[in-house]
């Protein structure tokens, strides 16, 4: 049993207690009250006290609803309204003097899915190396990140700020030092900590940032009162927030998917407005809680205190263009890049450095290309903006021996030491690496607990990227490990 702030909790211990390994698991615990009826548009509200103790042995309800279909990390949804809580993992429960290093972490789905009771979540290899961690969950979609005339903006990020000051106040209690916190995400998960690090208001919340593959939403006011209102017009109601909150949940969650698509029947459509126009959903630069895009935060120094990591996996998307594969082999490379919307003469360029890469055909040019944009360049501008400010970069390249690519989400079972989950050999096969997951995790321990994840920063030697790919335990730095992207920065 644990006293939170609002009253005592119930958890389960993993193991036996006291031998090494055991940890202690609380599910479920609200960080504010849930978002229905008028706090459906709202800003997040803290929880009830409550008397007695509560259980918090399973997962409590997430903001993702309905099965997610076939996805390269297992989240579940699991239904109720309570969808804002927190998990949290730890070795030393109740020992309030124990100060361990505390992971917060949030998970990704591009601002729309995604779900924090995904067993590769669980922060059992964390606990062992002396981490307590934390996973958060947030509103998502049009819920989470629409543009509502008469209610709070960035509604998700305000869920993210909650749950943070929800570890600062209560993390003490479960082992943990308020004090060192480190926040980390994957994908759209990734892009919520840089937002989160561009902005002032957060700054006291936590210590150290790693971002995995972080996609930046940053979406313009006016985008975001477009697609609402294109939203609204598919659902037949007023674009107010009495409009939307007459439309059921399931409904608006169908149609924000068309909402924020382009009208078009070019099968390239979609792809080529993710990368003109970026996520329909996702933190908005509305002026208020983010007043400038992230990049001009971290440029003008906010954050610039904090330690950081970021990095990509090599072929992020580039799947995305295998079942055009055969398609495609008689399309030239620097044509399929024009239709992408490649000026000429960064394609000259752009080709030239990624020779490799041609060799592999039009269809790994070009999948490689979404990847640079939406990833891997995004790496170099955030290092370049923070000047001197302590940063690292990292590129994951060991390939998926189940889908012949260092894929999205491919690296999320060895940051997280949890190749033995039966998930894990979807997409990296049935003998990953331990000693690829001993590298990629031992980095993460390392910033969280010194603040330095073991290899040369790139604030110190702009271009130096640690290489996460072979099984050696050395750490492989380039001295410009991003050159392939350098035409698109």
């Amino acid at each position: 049993m644990v006293a939170t702030a609002s009253g005592r909790v119930r958890g389960l211990w993993r193991g036996e207690r006291g031998s090494r390994g055991a940890s202690a698991a609380f599910l479920g615990i609200p960080f504010a009250k849930a978002p229905v009826g008028d706090l459906r548009f709202a800003a997040p509200v803290p929880p009830e006290p409550w008397d007695g103790v509560r259980d918090v042995l399973e997962y409590g309800a997430t903001a993702q609803r309905g099965e997610p279909g076939i996805t390269l990390i297992p989240e579940p949804s699991i239904p109720g309204d309570a969808t804002l809580n927190v998990n949290v993992f730890t070795p030393a429960p109740a020992q309030t003097d124990a100060a361990l290093p505390v992971l917060v972490w949030i998970h990704g789905g591009g601002y729309i899915s995604g779900s924090p009771a995904s067993p590769w979540y669980d922060g059992r290899a964390f606990n062992r190396d002396g981490v307590v961690t934390v996973s958060i969950s947030y509103r998502l979609g049009f819920d989470g990140f629409g543009h509502i005339p008469g209610a709070p903006s960035n509604r998700g990020v305000r869920d993210w700020l909650l749950a943070l000051q929800w570890v600062q106040h209560n993390i003490a209690s479960f082992g943990g030092d308020p004090s060192r916190v480190t926040i980390a995400g994957q994908s759209a998960g990734g892009g919520a900590v840089l937002t989160l690090l561009g902005m002032p208001e957060a700054q006291p919340l936590f210590h150290a940032v790693y971002a995995l593959s972080g996609a930046v939403a940053d979406v313009s006011l006016e985008r975001a009162r477009t697609a609402s209102a294109h939203l609204a017009h598919l659902a037949g109601v007023a674009p107010t927030r009495d409009g939307f909150a007459s439309v059921p949940e399931d409904t608006l969650r169908v149609l924000q998917e068309k909402a924020g698509a382009p009208d078009s029947t070019d099968r390239i459509a979609p792809v080529r407005a993710l990368l003109t126009d970026g996520l329909p959903w996702g933190p908005t630069i509305d002026g208020e809680l983010l007043a400038q895009p992230t990049l001009a935060s971290l440029r003008s120094g906010v954050g610039a205190g904090k330690p950081l990591v970021l990095g990509s996996t090599d072929d992020e998307f580039t799947m995305v263009m295998d079942d055009a594969k055969r398609a495609l082999r008689l399309l030239p490379a620097a044509l399929g890049l024009a239709k992408l919307g490649l000026p000429r003469e960064r394609r000259r360029a752009y080709l030239a450095d990624n020779g490799p890469q041609r060799r592999k055909g039009t269809a790994a040019v070009l999948g490689r290309y979404v990847t640079d944009v939406v990833f891997r360049s995004e790496v170099v501008r955030i290092a370049e903006a923070r000047g001197s400010a302590p940063t690292w970069v990292y590129r994951f390249t060991w390939p998926s021996p189940t889908r012949g690519w260092a894929l999205h989400c491919l690296d999320v079972p060895f940051w997280f030491d949890c190749l033995d989950d039966p998930h894990v050999r979807t997409i990296a096969g049935d003998a990953p690496p331990r000693r690829l997951a001993d590298a990629v995790h031992g980095a993460a321990v390392a910033l969280i607990r010194g603040g330095d994840p073991g290899w040369r920063p790139w604030s110190d030697a702009p271009g130096a990227t640690r290489i996460f790919g072979a099984e050696a335990s050395a750490p492989d730095v380039l001295p410009d490990g991003y050159a392939g992207v350098r035409a698109l920065v």
